[in-house]
């Protein structure tokens, strides 16, 4: 059974921003640094429309009587070990196979066609990085890259509601940041749901519907989950 999705929250663009950010930090790895924020991202949250600052108030709450160590170990045993719990999105249309560097390098393509530079010490298709990117960037490409991988971040939400994460609550909130989910996006959805990500190079749509994009001068601006 699809389970259903919500209809999408009409932000401004700030308020986008605002929520791409907030998502950035808390899906990151909960070390010490990134936990020191969490007071700043309640703050920046409460005035965002009430279903998504209500989906990260959610997270916030639960996450709140957690030792840090007992934090940490459920990102480890979350991100790390389930299959379709995985935050880089390109695993969702190419998997474990061969083809999923070409997928990284189209990433790679887009950001330096916004005139961004990738931080080396993550791979590029890193979802708290993407979020960052459209948190920080003014060009249409951050949202197309997200577009261009919904089926998976929606994957992504249901096998953390699943699992009764915590984290789930932040995956909803960027679901509903996101345009409505068209019907190609829902077929692909649907085959992920009931087969998971692929294990084989044979007949593989590798680069699900990213484009390839065209560097746009000299990359002016780093970005880093």
């Amino acid at each position: 059974m699809v389970a259903p999705f919500a209809n999408p929250v009409d932000l401004s663009d700030d308020e986008r921003a605002a929520a791409h950010m907030a998502a950035s930090i808390l899906l990151d790895y909960p070390d010490a640094d990134r936990r020191t924020a969490y007071p700043a991202v309640a703050s920046a949250i409460a005035s965002l429309p009430a279903p998504i600052a209500d989906a990260f108030a959610a997270f916030l709450r639960e996450v709140a009587p957690l030792a840090p160590t007992a934090l940490e170990a459920h990102f480890t045993a979350t991100f790390d070990l389930k299959r379709k719990c995985s935050p880089y999105l390109s695993y969702y249309s190419a998997g474990d196979t061969r083809r999923r560097g070409m997928a990284l390098v189209r990433f790679i393509e887009a950001y330096r066609a916004a005139g961004w530079e990738v931080d080396a010490d993550e791979l590029p298709d890193y979802l708290p990085m993407v979020l960052e990117f459209s948190a920080r960037s003014d060009s249409p490409i951050a949202l197309e890259l997200l577009a261009a991988h919904r089926d998976g971040i929606e994957v992504l939400r249901v096998a953390l509601e699943g699992l009764g994460s915590p984290y789930a609550h932040v995956v909803r909130a960027v679901t509903l940041s996101l345009p409505e989910i068209d019907e190609q996006t829902l077929q692909h959805y649907r085959k992920l749901i009931t087969e998971g990500p692929p294990a084989e190079t044979v007949g593989l749509t590798f680069l699900g519907a990213l484009k390839p994009f065209a560097p746009r001068g000299a990359a002016s601006e780093e970005i880093s989950a």
